[in-house]
C-alpha cells in the first residue's frame, strides 16, 4: 500500500491544553516529521484546528489515537497525500 506523506485534518479541541501544547504532542507521534496547527474558530467550549501532518509513512491510526488523548475529535480529513512524494498542487481549469 503506497504511504501516507500528508494528512490534513479538521480537529476540534478543548481549550486545554493550548495550541501549542497539542501540537507538540501529536507532533511526538512516531510516524510524523512535522505538523503545522492553525487556529480556524474560536468558540467558549472548543477550538477547531487545521493539523497539517507530513512524513514518509504516517500511521493515521496513532496520529489520532494521539488527537483523542488530549480531548479532540477528528472532525474530518481534509486532504491525503500518497505515493513516492507530495504531488505539488497546481491550478486547472476547474479552479477558474
Amino acid at each position: 500500500m503506497a504511504p501516507i506523506r500528508r494528512l490534513v485534518l479538521d480537529v476540534l479541541k478543548p481549550h486545554e491544553p493550548s495550541v501549542l501544547e497539542f501540537s507538540r504532542r501529536v507532533g511526538d507521534v512516531e510516524s510524523v516529521e512535522a505538523v503545522n496547527a492553525s487556529l480556524i474558530e474560536l468558540d467558549n467550549e472548543v477550538q477547531n484546528l487545521k493539523l497539517t501532518f507530513e512524513g514518509t509513512d504516517l500511521e493515521f491510526d496513532s496520529v489520532r489515537d494521539a488527537i483523542e488523548g488530549q480531548g479532540g475529535t477528528v472532525h474530518s480529513v481534509d486532504q491525503v497525500a500518497c505515493g513516492d512524494y507530495v504531488v505539488q498542487e497546481r491550478p486547472t481549469p476547474q479552479d477558474r
